[in-house]
């Protein structure tokens, strides 16, 4: 039976980025060795991640002066090293969820911390919205997308200060003003690559700044002097990026994968909108097109675990709701054929037809 895989991370990803990588692990750029085994430093690799940062400046139009790093500790070590590099006295942080939540933590040993708004009372049910910015933060951090909670941020910010992004489950589904941001961060393991590899775009000139010792690994300027080198990158992960970059590049890039998802979403939305069963969990205007979270009305509560047992029937697999929300939780991630979204959505209404 056809899988159709809404897991919201390690996730789907391409059938060409499966392929490519499989080759590889067989035999990598004809050298006879397994990607699994080459080294980092062999003029076969140097190319993958040459190219790697090549396809990131080009499909997110990366002006001058910014670098593209690859580094390994997921987003949650970019946490704690975002402060570690960039916070002098103060940092402005906006609360949309777990994520953003955990990175204050962080914040909050290196320095000052301004958590502008939250959503948190409302169980992160929207997006912050009439707060100040304070004109003397060193920086101000969002949080794009929240996988957990199923809000979006889908504009990019004026801002008087620095704008650092966590954009972990939502990099490559729009256009992005990159100019607009110091720092941009995430885990690859949404719409890159599989789980092991973080990419960073980082604005030179916001380095440096801090008076504060920052151990070597730690510090953005290593990784940029050595061109993410300095030490064994994550190989196999960045050679799957590779893949689906490409892969991005021939489906007509950025503007393209934007159509889709929303196309994909939309689809997803409407049925849950026209549903006598289900309901969304957030705020319609502030809704993500990557994880669509939602729930049995509290009449049906109880048929949860059946409409979980019906969609396994249907090759349905990882919709089950974080435990923060509860229901269900469908993550639209770029690889995903909008005909897995119609299975899905034909299994909601079998299953509403037939209660």
């Amino acid at each position: 039976m056809k899988k159709h895989n809404f897991y919201a991370g390690p996730s789907i990803l391409s059938q060409y980025t499966i392929d490519k990588t499989a080759e590889a692990i067989h035999d990598f750029a004809g050298t006879g060795l397994s990607i699994l085994e080459i080294s980092h430093r062999s003029k076969e690799f140097t190319a993958v991640i040459e190219e790697a940062q090549q396809l990131f400046k080009e499909l997110l139009d990366i002006p001058q002066g910014y670098q593209v790093l690859f580094l390994g500790g997921g987003a949650s070590m970019q946490f704690c090293m975002v402060p570690f590099n960039l916070l002098k006295t103060k940092a402005a942080y906006l609360d949309t969820g777990t994520w953003a939540n955990k990175a204050i933590k962080e914040a909050k040993l290196f320095g000052e911390v301004d958590v502008v708004a939250s959503s948190k009372p409302d169980n992160y049910t929207y997006i912050p919205k009439g707060y100040t910015v304070p004109a003397d933060a060193d920086y101000f951090h969002i949080t794009t997308n929240n996988t957990i909670y199923g809000t979006e941020i889908r504009q990019d910010f004026d801002l008087p200060v620095r704008l650092v992004a966590d954009m972990s489950s939502d990099i490559f589904t729009r256009p992005i003003d990159v100019s607009k941001y110091d720092l941009i961060y995430g885990g690859a393991q949404k719409n890159i690559a599989p789980a092991g590899v973080t990419f960073v775009i980082v604005k030179e000139d916001v380095l440096g700044k801090v008076d504060r010792p920052i151990p070597t690994m730690l510090d953005y300027r290593t990784h940029v002097d050595k061109g993410s080198m300095f030490n064994t990158p994550p190989v196999l992960p960045i050679f799957s990026a590779v893949q689906t970059l490409r892969w991005y590049k021939e489906m007509g890039g950025v503007n393209r994968l934007e159509q889709l998802d929303n196309e994909k979403a939309a689809l997803l939305y409407d049925a849950i909108d026209s549903s006598r069963f289900f309901v969304g969990t957030v705020a319609p205007e502030d809704r993500s097109i990557m994880n669509v979270c939602f729930v049995m009305k509290p009449e049906y509560k109880e048929l949860e675990k059946d409409f979980l047992d019906f969609a396994t029937t249907k090759g349905i697999v990882g919709i089950k709701g974080h435990r923060s929300v509860g229901g269900f939780r469908a993550s639209l991630y770029n690889a995903l054929p909008i005909d897995s979204v119609r299975v899905l959505v034909d299994a909601m209404k079998e299953f509403e037809n037939k209660h």
